[in-house]
């Protein structure tokens, strides 16, 4: 079972990865009762001095005070000589919650930088769960010193569970780049199964990495992913009000700085940290709330990136596409219905519908040589994929969602209680 008593997605995988540990960053995770009790539900993480910081965020106009307090902070610049932490708790989101919202935030993450001896204008704070009620920071502040105390390089994996809410089962994602005079490791945790459309990922990620980068760097090669990872997902189309991505790079790995993202060890380090991201997105969708199908949608042939974007997420946020998956109903038709209803540049008689490697739909009529029969044996896979080639122009565009059962009502029909 999942964290909140849910069985676990049937779309997870095996198990926790083997995260590389990260030099200069410390886990610690531990149950606060913010919520309910006997839940690990507060994680802290201390990063190393010396360390940049990069991040972003949900553009929800009601975001929570932690999401404005970290936009704040990082606006001062992402530079942590004196080192820095990330403090996130579940079961309440600290949104919509006034001027409460903002004084949890500073007694938070003050009593993060007293205990840990680090700026409080780097210490960084997120919060996950209901909107509207206000969040009890004292039982945070409460284990402040025994999460201290229990820092560890070896935690991630705890500390992705200590933030889940509705998600099944814990996120992480790693890679290697070899580096002059060392290697570099990236490691990341996310949590995230509903209110997952984008903008800007709608959910939370934490990333580090051991190579040494400045921070305007580093938030360039972080923001150069977003659109192919984090706003490439979406399981209902709700955007979230508390969404944080944050990356901190330690520099204590033994490869020299990265000075440029352009060739060598500079890009291979972004293509990996986009994989990374990437993976984590993912992840996401597979533990989409209810979700029984993991669906990539490829949109081609569209007259500019933007319209293959507003197709492909058209498409991807169909109630009638959606349900039909989880019917396993080759219904072609709503995705004809999808690309029309996208405001994209279409025309009817340029448009190629597949699904896997099956041609369903093209010349504007069903294909010559369509089967239903084969087409509803591939919509049993877990795993499907709807291609869809407007023919108009060179836009590519490629998203991941998951189907709509009855599973997410019964999640969110009684959130709260």
């Amino acid at each position: 079972m999942g964290k909140a008593g849910l069985p676990v997605s049937p779309l997870a995988p095996a198990g926790f990865p083997d995260l590389p540990v990260i030099a200069g960053v410390e886990f610690a995770s531990g149950a606060a009762g913010v919520k309910y009790q006997g839940r690990t539900d507060v994680t802290l993480i201390r990063i190393a001095p010396g360390s940049t910081v990069a991040g972003a965020f949900t553009r929800s106009s009601t975001r929570a005070a932690c999401v404005l307090d970290c936009q704040a902070k990082l606006a001062q610049g992402g530079d942590a000589p004196g080192g820095a932490a990330i403090i996130v708790n579940s079961g309440n989101a600290n949104a919509f919650t006034g001027a409460r919202g903002q004084e949890s935030v500073n007694a938070v993450t003050g009593a993060v930088a007293t205990r840990l001896g680090v700026p409080a204008g780097r210490v960084f704070s997120s919060s996950t769960g209901v909107i509207g009620e206000p969040l009890p920071h004292e039982r945070i502040v409460a284990i402040i010193g025994d999460l201290a105390e229990g820092l560890d390089q070896g935690g991630a994996a705890d500390a992705a569970r200590a933030i889940m809410t509705t998600d099944t089962f814990p996120k992480g994602a790693s890679a290697e780049v070899p580096g002059e005079g060392g290697t570099i490791r990236i490691a990341g945790i996310a949590k995230g199964s509903g209110m997952i459309a984008p903008d800007m990922a709608t959910m939370l990620v934490y990333v580090f990495t051991d190579a040494k980068i400045a921070a305007t760097l580093l938030q360039r090669a972080l923001s150069s992913g977003l659109d192919r990872s984090f706003n490439a997902i979406t399981v209902d189309s709700d955007t979230s009000t508390s969404d944080a991505l944050i990356l901190a790079a330690t520099g204590q790995g033994g490869a020299a700085e990265i000075t440029s993202l352009e060739g060598g060890t500079g890009a291979a380090f972004v293509q990996a940290l986009h994989g990374v991201m990437r993976d984590l997105a993912q992840l996401v969708v597979r533990d989409g709330e209810g979700a029984t199908k993991f669906v990539e949608v490829q949109v081609t042939g569209a007259v500019s990136e933007a319209d293959a974007q507003r197709v492909a997420m058209a498409i991807a946020n169909s109630p009638l596409v959606k349900t039909a998956i989880a019917g396993e109903d080759a219904n072609w038709g709503r995705i004809v219905a999808a690309v029309g209803k996208s405001g994209a540049e279409a025309d009817r008689d340029r448009l190629t519908i597949r699904f896997g490697d099956m041609i369903l739909a093209e010349n504007g009529w069903r294909a010559p040589d369509y089967d239903e029969a084969k087409a509803s044996a591939y919509m049993k896979n877990q795993d499907l994929l709807i291609a869809v080639d407007l023919g108009l122009g060179q836009g590519a565009r490629t998203v991941w969602t998951c189907d709509l059962t009855h599973g997410y009502i019964d999640i969110n029909a009684d959130y709260r209680s």
